[in-house]
């Protein structure tokens, strides 16, 4: 008979929001342990925001070697060799991984290597083994998976998956990507900074369709301009595989059919919850559409079982389940915490350039709903510093309140864009108006004089537009 370990929560995963949460439970004073059948840092770390990070950091330093070539340096890229662009975003991601690994020992939470079942309330077993984990609370956080769908299913040789171009060492010479959300973005970025024939199809009627509109077009602009064919209000019907690569078959908005053709194709239809086959049914937990049922604290129906992260239905964002791990474990050690977080008050950010940042209400939400709103804009160009680095692409949008000024959203396309709207957001959530932001002393030349401009706008006080 295996012996049985008895811990004050088992956690389910050591993504974000796992790795997270185990180690504010002990620093809380709870005995904690995680289950994790791959390595520290879930997909995030492994396979997704970080080395995706990497990519994109020396995309830019690649595509922008052309300010080198204006002071009349002669850059020489017949050598350029992408398989070390790929091994030192894998060597990022190693580096990290490693250091998820010494705060878990760090801070004395057990590791378990391992796919964990849930067998009952408060019992896990370790599948292939057999070992059964005691807890007297269960946080689930197995996170998600890149969506597939029939007709388009990864070969992760010519049908791509954001882990598949992750892993490629040999770039194509030309991709067509399916999906134009923050992953589809940030890969058509990538791959055209380095030279790749890039085709971006979206659906919506705009790329980053969970974005505002009136900034989507900037960057869907600023993407043509760069040379990536932008199809929006497009949709793939079928994909077919060739000798030469695949054959991808469009129908647009007005009906017109076109065949693309390229040597890839990445499909990012957006993620599903890893639910199935960790034995919810098995404790009375029946999933919607994928997604665990949560209530205040991210508590499931049974009580003591937790569910964080991509499997409850709130945005799919390591921040997010980060977040949602510590108000998990901050209410079974018994201390007061929020029930859970303002959906308004999440930052979203996406790594192309320009890049991308928002919070709160979007323009074409408030005329949906009927939300009075007061806008204001302001260009990067109106800014002395984005002007002298040569990043005068892009604006801020604030949206307020007509009456009282409350701020109800911000949306900042341009460089740095996902370092400044932080600012804007502790305003929001210490709830500070416009005023507070354009009142307060910001330093010159900086790129952050661009919110308080915006700030003074509200007002039509801003100087320098």
């Amino acid at each position: 008979m295996s012996d049985l370990v008895t811990y004050d929560v088992v956690i389910i995963g050591a993504g974000p929001g796992g790795y997270v949460a185990g180690i504010r439970a002990a620093q809380l004073g709870l005995k904690v342990c995680i289950i994790e059948k791959d390595k520290p840092g879930g997909v995030c770390l492994n396979w997704g925001c970080i080395p995706s990070k990497s990519l994109i950091h020396q995309a830019c330093l690649y595509g922008n070697r052309h300010e080198l070539e204006q002071m009349g340096v002669e850059i020489d890229t017949r050598n350029f060799d992408y398989g070390r662009v790929q091994r030192k975003s894998r060597e990022a991601t190693q580096r990290l991984n490693t250091g998820v690994g010494y705060l878990l020992k760090k801070n004395k939470v057990d590791l378990i290597q391992g796919t964990a079942r849930i067998v009952s309330r408060n019992k896990v077993v370790i599948q292939g083994s057999d070992k059964t984990i005691e807890g007297r609370n269960i946080i689930i956080a197995t996170g998600s998976r890149p969506a597939e769908i029939p007709g388009f299913e990864f070969d992760e040789e010519q049908v791509l998956s954001s882990t598949g171009i992750l892993s490629m060492t040999k770039l194509p010479q030309s991709l067509i990507i399916l999906g134009a959300g923050a992953i589809g973005c940030e890969f058509a970025y990538i791959m055209n900074s380095f030279g790749v024939k890039v085709t971006l199809v979206e659906m919506a009627d705009h790329v980053l369709p969970f974005e505002d509109a009136e900034v989507a077009g900037v960057l869907e602009n600023s993407f043509k301009l760069s040379g990536i064919q932008v199809l929006t209000a497009t949709r793939a019907v079928s994909l077919e595989k060739t000798n030469a690569g695949v054959v991808v078959s469009l129908v647009g908005g007005d009906g017109k059919q076109q065949k693309l053709e390229a040597e890839k194709a990445l499909c990012v239809f957006g993620r599903r919850p890893n639910t199935d086959n960790i034995g919810l049914r098995s404790i009375g937990l029946k999933p919607e559409k994928g997604y665990i049922p949560v209530g205040d604290f991210y508590e499931t129906t049974v009580k003591g079982v937790y569910a964080i992260g991509d499997v409850v239905a709130t945005p799919l964002l390591a921040h997010v389940a980060s977040k949602e791990g510590e108000i998990a474990v901050e209410h079974i050690a018994g201390r007061k915490t929020k029930t859970r977080i303002d959906i308004h008050a999440i930052p979203s950010a996406i790594y192309c350039e320009p890049q991308v940042a928002s919070f709160g209400l979007r323009e074409g939400e408030a005329k949906e709903k009927n939300i009075p709103y007061k806008k204001v804009l302001f260009p990067y160009k109106g800014v002395g510093k984005a002007v002298a680095i040569d990043h005068a692409e892009g604006m801020v949008k604030l949206l307020c309140d007509p009456e009282t000024q409350e701020i109800l959203g911000c949306h900042i396309i341009g460089h740095d864009a996902t370092e400044l709207i932080h600012e804007v957001l502790l305003a929001k959530s210490s709830e500070l108006l416009p005023e507070d932001i354009a009142h307060m002393v910001h330093a010159h030349p900086t790129i952050s004089e661009a919110l308080m401009e915006v700030a003074k706008a509200v007002n039509g006080e801003a100087i320098h537009y």
